[in-house]
């Protein structure tokens, strides 16, 4: 069955069927907004677009697959300052020839993310299009105020919740053609599982964003784009100098040792350039022991006379990663 086959009504309710609500939804989808209970007095919200071709190949990964995709990259944003989400909703272009159980089952995906996380998909939006769309704003709360990127102090210390250069290994083997896309199960892929797993759907560490909120950080921010990238712009927010210790990658790197031979990429060049593992980036007090998931990775500085602000590893500034505008 095909999308010109249903009306829209039909398709929507589809959707409810395999989409939980949030808990603190007090109207949920069916009007014209959605009504949610905010008792902290504050809500965080994002909001992110993932796209066929360009964030997603069907070849590459499976419904469920992209729609757990979509969810981790919000749901990693609403961590990183500290929180936990409340809902979403989603709006969706989609092809009028596309097969109905496929988009279905990707909704089940992204509401399986969702509602492990403890929220809800309460509203949206939905239209045709050529090909699939699908654009996410979550919302969110914080037992707290919430942990922004501009607040890392000298002394801090720097911690990682989560992995590096997974993603970015596991898109270098589908792209370079190193894996048959068709291999989904670990027995099938080996060593390359991680990696590849983790690009089709990344598994941010969310409950270390809560657990980071009440052991005071200092700074936080998912890591989407890379470390490199985005260590450099707590560093800017914050004023300070960032050094990251060469040696607590050493795990990262050896863990892509598999990835690496096969796609003759060195693996440490995807541990700091590469994005989308949606681990987080924290600076903490220095007496602060660090909270469950973290794992220190260097230390925060001020910035020597007539030096700016930056990341920094054995003494050179880090650089690359990602950006929508300046990709081949």
């Amino acid at each position: 069955m095909r999308v010109h086959d249903i009306d829209e009504f039909e398709l929507i309710r589809r959707f409810k069927e395999v989409l939980p609500s949030s808990p603190r939804a007090t109207l949920g989808s069916g009007d014209d907004c959605a009504v949610i209970s905010t008792p902290e007095g504050h809500f965080i919200v994002t909001a992110d677009i993932v796209m066929e071709h360009s964030d997603f190949k069907r070849d590459w990964s499976t419904a469920r697959e992209i729609g757990r995709r979509a969810a981790a990259q919000n749901l990693a944003d609403i961590a990183a300052m500290g929180g936990r989400v409340s809902t979403v909703v989603v709006s969706m272009t989609v092809p009028k020839d596309e097969d109905v159980d496929w988009i279905v089952d990707m909704v089940a995906g992204f509401g399986e993310e969702i509602a492990a996380a403890g929220g809800g998909v309460d509203g949206g939006d939905l239209s045709s299009g050529d090909s699939v769309i699908i654009a996410v704003t979550a919302m969110g709360w914080c037992e707290g105020e919430p942990v922004t990127r501009s607040g890392a102090q000298p002394g801090d210390v720097v911690a990682l919740a989560g992995t590096l250069g997974r993603s970015a290994g596991g898109l270098d083997l589908l792209l370079g053609g190193h894996i048959d896309p068709a291999c989904h199960r670990p027995e099938e892929l080996g060593e390359l599982y991680e990696a590849v797993s983790i690009f089709r759907a990344p598994q941010p560490p969310l409950e270390a964003g809560p657990r980071a909120l009440a052991a005071d950080a200092h700074a936080m921010m998912d890591l989407s784009d890379g470390l490199a990238k985005d260590a450099g712009r707590i560093a800017r927010a914050s004023g300070v100098v960032i050094e990251i210790d060469r040696e607590a990658l050493r795990a990262d790197e050896e863990a892509l040792h598999a990835a690496s031979e096969r796609a003759g990429v060195p693996a440490l060049e995807w541990v700091i350039t590469g994005g989308e593992d949606h681990g987080l980036f924290a600076t903490f007090p220095a007496d602060v022991p660090l909270p469950e998931g973290f794992r220190p990775i260097g230390r925060v500085r001020a910035c020597h006379e007539g030096e700016a602000p930056a990341a920094l590893m054995d003494g050179a500034e880090l650089r690359g990663g990602w950006d929508h505008f300046k990709q081949d």
